[in-house]
């Protein structure tokens, strides 16, 4: 019997709309009925996913940043796993001599240097997620959302490297012209060692320290309420999710999951948009799998 499902979010979790279908929260919540537990397992900082799973209900676990930390029911901090500011540095002069823009997330929160070059990677973004099929009207969307985010700006990530005070957990970088680019730019980074380089869309690779991912984070969360990895199911649709499938016993691809993230997970199930969370979370409360 399963004990404790993980699920990502964005392309998983969240529809095409980026908020919790009721379907995929009553299925949360029937699971919850009958013992199993629940979490979060996102490359989301803490502050950007907590609101979408409050706002339906859901009092849960989260697993941010791919791992870089984790927080239980009531937001305290179980685990934070920076990458060191040496190795950032290294990061931002290769990021830097490729051209590309990245953002930095922190444990003061995310931090951008170009508010114009945000919005239009976070159009990018809705679009691979099926948001809205015109650029245009992502844009719209994506400058509405960060009126709803607090990101800092600031003019250089270099005093990032100087604030003693502030812990690097993760850094996202995009291209338009997607993995054609940023592929090649992986297999640099994965070169200075110590590196979990996965990618939550097309458009985008997240570079955390090796032991921050979500396979890691659920085996060690599910270690704490002395669940068996036996017991342990996850969802995911991209390749930050490859960690926690393998990680888990019973793993279920989206619909809409990359080709990879299918040949990873024992199972599929529905799309986003289809609230496939919904229907693997009742295949599994309705059928022995093995």
């Amino acid at each position: 019997m399963i004990a404790l499902i993980a699920s990502d979010m964005d392309g998983t979790l969240l529809n095409e709309k980026m908020t919790v279908p009721p379907e995929n929260a009553a299925a949360i919540k029937t699971a919850a009925q009958h013992g199993v537990k629940f979490i979060v397992a996102t490359g989301r900082s803490y502050n950007e996913a907590k609101p979408l799973i409050e706002k339906v209900g859901i009092h849960t676990p989260i697993i941010a940043m791919n791992g870089a930390q984790v927080f239980d029911e009531d937001g305290q901090i179980l685990n934070t796993v920076p990458i060191p500011k040496t190795t950032v540095k290294q990061i931002f002069l290769r990021l830097k001599a490729n051209g590309l823009y990245f953002e930095v997330m922190t444990d003061h929160g995310t931090v951008s240097d170009s508010k114009v070059n945000r919005i239009e990677n976070v159009a990018a973004l809705l679009v691979d997620l099926k948001t809205t099929d015109s650029f245009k009207i992502a844009v719209s969307l994506a400058s509405a959302r960060l009126e709803l985010m607090n990101i800092n700006y600031v003019d250089s990530y270099q005093t990032l490297l100087t604030d003693s005070a502030v812990n690097i957990l993760k850094v996202i970088a995009f291209s338009p012209k997607k993995q054609a680019v940023l592929a090649p730019i992986a297999t640099e980074l994965e070169q200075i060692g110590n590196l979990a380089i996965t990618a939550s869309s097309a458009s985008n690779i997240e570079i955390n320290h090796i032991n921050a991912q979500k396979g890691a984070a659920l085996a060690s969360y599910a270690k704490s309420l002395n669940i068996p990895l036996t017991q342990v199911m996850a969802i995911g649709d991209n390749l930050n999710d490859a960690s926690m499938l393998q990680t888990a016993h019973i793993s279920f691809a989206m619909g809409n999951a990359t080709p990879e993230i299918k040949q990873c997970a024992r199972y599929l199930t529905d799309t986003n948009v289809n609230h496939g969370v919904a229907k693997a979370i009742q295949r599994v409360l309705q059928t022995k799998l093995s």
